[in-house]
């Protein structure tokens, strides 16, 4: 049996239609169920529901042996544990930096709130920009608006977010999707089974393009 780690919200969204394109479908509605740990119908996959910044570690460390999460949770996690096969191309979307509306970004120090720490350090580092970095988990907007901080760093799909919070996008630090990643003892204890769903999907994937 393989044990499949997917985030919740819009990856499992865009996820369920691209498993069930190659037979894996959950035995329970997702949308209703509480559980955490649901069996496919054929009863050959377990689907495992946490939080994204999860998917990873459940990885990593073997408590799946498959997961699928954002390349932004990715490269923020870091690690060279994981085998990263495939671009799901599903959750498409865009890391940016956003500042309130017409007051672009200011000189000298600036202060910047996001969950992505690293990322966010890497990108000024390379523009020379000094930077202090506020670490939040969410209602990102209301950072700059409260004086929080200068700018935000998140995840911008339609910036009708942004628009509602009187915020503009400005930088563009890189295109994010859902991607395939695959822990490493797996990948050889069940290499076929593994090797199988990584073809299947790739086939899929390529057909939607």
């Amino acid at each position: 049996m393989l044990t499949i780690a997917i985030s919740k919200g819009r990856i499992l969204k865009d996820t369920l239609p691209l498993l069930a394109s190659v037979g894996i479908v959950p035995s329970e509605d997702l949308s209703v169920t509480r559980k955490l740990i649901i069996p496919s119908v054929d009863g050959h996959v377990n689907l495992v529901i946490i939080r994204a910044t999860d998917v990873p570690t459940f990885v990593e460390y073997g408590a799946a042996d498959v997961g699928i999460a954002g390349k932004d949770v990715l490269v923020e996690h870091n690690s060279d544990n994981l085998y990263e096969p495939l671009d799901l191309n599903i959750a498409r979307c865009k890391l940016m930096t956003a500042v309130i509306k017409g007051q672009g970004m200011p000189a000298g120090k600036i202060r910047v709130a996001t969950k992505y720490v690293s990322l966010a350090q890497q990108y000024f580092a390379q523009l020379g920009r000094q930077v202090e970095i506020i670490k939040l988990y969410g209602s990102m907007e209301l950072a700059p608006i409260v004086g929080l901080a200068d700018c935000i760093v998140d995840l911008v799909d339609t910036g009708n977010t942004l628009k509602a919070n009187n915020m503009e996008p400005l930088d563009e630090i890189m295109q994010i999707s859902s991607r395939l990643v695959v822990n490493k003892a797996s990948m050889k204890m069940k290499h076929a089974e593994i090797k199988r769903l990584i073809d299947q999907l790739e086939r899929v994937v390529t057909e939607r393009r």
